[in-house]
């Protein structure tokens, strides 16, 4: 197969983002110019204290809560963590049980795990076909000894769109003290996210998902809600985060969510568009595909699309569209160099052949109807030779 490469289109963007130009340009200026430590009392550090908080305001106003319940943190993974971890074990004096579902992200799952060897009591809640978690049965799972439940707004793997709301509703309604997690981190910047109106105790959210810097995140926690600190040491963030504040990365996220928070609707639309171009056009030619999760609707995510080709290697496809100068993957990054098939999919109970045989694309604004053209027709020439 003679292979021409026309140009990268990169459809990784679930694994991460390329950071917008603007986000490096205000990092750089931050470290030349604001490189004073923000605790210091002097003008230098109080520059990077002021800088610090503009950012603080920033990320609240786009959430639509207040600048106290927002805590800076290294990325998603320490936000699920500090999330998890620090509100089960301050309240358990209220109960020893908590919830949670069997397609979230690692960073999510090992936390419970962890506690679980402390002597927690842990309810993982099955997904139906489509990836989704039904709110009645969230409920269901909720008794007077709960905690926490942490349920993902969008799935990394499928895409799905699981509906925090009305299950926020169904569990405050079984029992008014369980504290409710989300874990934002692939919908932030993409839909809309208000934690105060959707019911949320605790969000989650990751800046090199929406085009910021990795090492940059934010965990939102309503106001008096108390958990136990994961890092100790300084007094950071009002005592919920130890550790000298990544003033540039910080900065640079601030700047990458309001740039990523503009015009959504008109982004949503775009990225369904293209979403729906890519796979009618890859359908069209192999029918035989699978679909992995929600195909369109309001249970699926604008950017993500799963896909399966029975009886092939997701992974020869992955490495065949990298001659392209097409970048996927084959699931998520943190489990892309394991063996083992991925947890999502085999909570779909999907049959190992279409396990092995999966790929996820994963758009951003960036790419353009001509890119989803061009990695359409690659996709296409590179499962013909496959199949």
């Amino acid at each position: 197969m003679t292979i021409t490469m026309v140009y990268e289109v990169y459809l990784d963007n679930s694994a991460t983002t390329p950071v917008f130009s603007e986000v490096i340009d205000i990092m750089a200026k931050v470290m030349r110019e604001e490189y004073g430590n923000p605790s210091s009392l002097h003008r230098r550090g109080s520059g990077a204290e002021r800088l610090m908080q503009e950012a603080r305001r920033t990320m609240a106003a786009l959430l639509c809560v207040s600048s106290e319940e927002i805590i800076f943190t290294s990325g998603g993974t320490e936000s699920n963590n500090l999330a998890i971890l620090g509100i089960a074990r301050r309240n358990r004096r209220q109960g020893d049980h908590l919830v949670t579902t069997l397609i979230e992200h690692s960073s999510v799952l090992e936390p419970f795990q962890q506690l679980e060897e402390e002597g927690f009591k842990v309810t993982y809640l099955l997904p139906d076909a489509r990836g989704l978690i039904d709110p009645v049965a969230a409920a269901a799972a909720v008794g007077e000894r709960t905690i926490l439940v942490s349920i993902m707004h969008v799935n990394n793997e499928i895409g799905s769109l699981l509906p925090v709301s009305p299950i926020s509703a169904a569990i405050k309604a079984r029992n008014p003290r369980v504290f409710f997690h989300v874990d934002g981190v692939q919908s932030f910047g993409k839909l809309h996210l208000q934690p105060g109106a959707m019911g949320i105790d605790a969000l989650s959210i990751s800046a090199h998902k929406f085009h910021g810097p990795r090492g940059a995140g934010v965990l939102y926690l309503r106001k008096g809600i108390h958990m136990e600190p994961l890092l100790r040491g300084g007094g950071h963030e009002d005592g919920r985060r130890a550790g000298t504040e990544n003033t540039p990365a910080i900065a640079g996220m601030a700047l990458a969510a309001s740039l990523s928070c503009r015009e959504q609707a008109q982004k949503i639309n775009k990225l369904t568009f293209l979403k729906e171009k890519l796979l009618s056009s890859v359908e069209q030619a192999h029918p035989w595909l699978k679909v992995n999760g929600p195909r369109e609707g309001d249970a699926a995510a604008p950017h993500i699309l799963n896909i399966s080709f029975p009886g092939l290697k997701g992974e020869l496809i992955l490495h065949s569209l990298e001659e392209y100068g097409v970048y996927i993957s084959t699931g998520s990054a943190c489990h892309s160099r394991k063996n083992a098939p991925s947890h999502v999919l085999q909570a779909l109970k999907l049959d190992t052949r279409t396990m092995e045989g999966t790929i996820r694309i994963s758009l951003s604004e960036q790419n353009t109807a001509a890119q989803i053209e061009y990695a359409a027709a690659a996709l296409h020439k590179v499962v013909a030779a496959l199949a």
